[in-house]
């Protein structure tokens, strides 16, 4: 079994860390501890020069709700063409209604705009605050979204491996799901021979 392990990094010295240890692909962010946030031109610039895996970016225009207004859509808009013209290879991010449900319009614009140049979309941990768990992944698949990052609708994914793991019996065939939230050395193991998902995102940290 392959197994692909993600981490979390919020400055170029985190990518170069991450790889060191065996990381096999980077979500750069700027102010993680906010959640992650879009992270600046000049951090993807030189994180690009010193590794060689891949890096994915968010693209998140400030902390709080995933439900945003039109200024703030265009704005990452403008963000994601900027980091895909300076060679991500991914584009993290998640759009909800007022109601919770996936914002399928803004969604598709974005998921769009990664496949004309070739670089993954990832709908990032809104999924878990999606109203309905079954529909919000339909409704990610419909949109053509490559990835899902989740903790099984839980605050840490332990606590969500039940779900995580129906989620990838029913879907993991069609989409992929990367496992999130407080994911450690310690839990691991028994997170991914509970989910049978190969995908593992932490920041590793403590």
């Amino acid at each position: 079994m392959k197994y692909v392990v993600e981490v979390c990094a919020g400055s170029v010295e985190d990518c170069v860390i991450a790889e060191q240890q065996g990381a096999h692909r980077i979500e750069l962010n700027n102010a993680v501890h906010l959640g992650g946030l879009t992270p600046s031109i000049g951090t993807l610039i030189e994180a690009k020069k010193r590794v060689n895996i891949p890096i994915i970016a968010m693209v998140r225009a400030r902390p709080g709700g995933f439900f945003y207004n039109e200024v703030e859509i265009e704005t990452m808009y403008s963000d994601a063409k900027e980091l895909i013209k300076h060679g991500v290879d991914g584009l993290v991010f998640g759009f909800l209604n007022e109601d919770a449900s996936i914002d399928v319009e803004t969604t598709t614009k974005f998921v769009e705009l990664a496949k004309q140049h070739e670089v993954e979309s990832i709908f990032h941990r809104a999924y878990d605050r999606a109203n309905n768990p079954y529909e919000a992944i339909e409704t990610l698949i419909s949109c053509g979204v490559d990835r899902v990052l989740t903790s099984g609708q839980k605050p840490t994914a332990d606590q969500g491996i039940d779900l995580l793991r129906e989620l990838n019996e029913r879907y993991g065939q069609t989409i992929e799901i990367c496992v999130g939230a407080g994911v450690n050395l310690s839990n691991v193991q028994d997170i991914v021979t509970n989910t049978s998902i190969t995908q593992v995102h932490s920041s590793f940290k403590g």
